[in-house]
């Protein structure tokens, strides 16, 4: 059997399961980050950058919903999405003006009231969501948010190349899932690519 690169667990599953309060933990490191004084907002305003007034953003592994929120109070209709239901609570409590769900990127079914499947404008990846990921969880949760992208939709990933996702295997992944990396940079404010952090915008193939 070939064997899938990335890691035999998703790790944040993992972690949690080490560790119980992790989530917490995460939520209040946030929020120590935030009271400083530093900028948590990046990847959102570039977002935010590229959208219309009222677009819909689909925050794919929304955590804390610092993101998410960001954009919902900007006037966008903004679904957030995470793995661990504490992060959720937490995005519901700081964040009202969004809809948040938990749910597995992997398996990841939002339909309407009336059954049929919700279409985003654009697709928010950050925080190394996808290196998260078990191995065999990466193509499936691609090919999960490419069925969600509107047809003139784009989805924003962010992660660092040296966490075990190679830029060759992302985007054989990518492409599998019916999506194409369309333009790459370094940082959020777009800076030239380099070959220690992915910022992608992907596109339908």
């Amino acid at each position: 059997m070939t064997q899938i690169p990335g890691p035999q667990e998703n790790l944040w599953t993992a972690a949690v399961r080490q560790n119980p309060d992790h989530a917490r933990g995460y939520a209040e490191r946030w929020r120590r980050i935030e009271a400083s004084g530093k900028d948590i907002h990046g990847e959102a305003r570039l977002l935010d950058a590229m959208a219309p007034r009222g677009a819909r953003i689909l925050d794919a592994g929304c955590g804390t919903g610092r993101l998410g929120g960001y954009l919902a109070r900007a006037g966008h209709q903004v679904l957030g999405v995470d793995l661990d239901p504490q992060l959720i609570e937490v995005a519901r409590g700081d964040h009202p003006a969004a809809r948040w769900e938990v749910g597995d990127l992997a398996e990841l079914d939002l339909r309407s009231e009336h059954g049929e499947r919700l279409l985003f404008d654009l697709q928010l990846c950050a925080g190394n969501v996808l290196t998260f990921l078990a191995g065999e969880e990466r193509r499936p949760a691609l090919a999960r948010l490419a069925e969600h992208l509107a047809p003139e939709g784009r989805l924003i990933v962010g992660f660092g190349l040296e966490r075990g996702y190679d830029l060759d295997d992302f985007t054989a992944d990518a492409a599998a899932a019916g999506l194409r990396l369309a333009q790459r940079f370094s940082t959020w404010d777009l800076r030239p690519a380099a070959a220690d952090f992915l910022v992608g915008v992907l596109i339908p193939a």
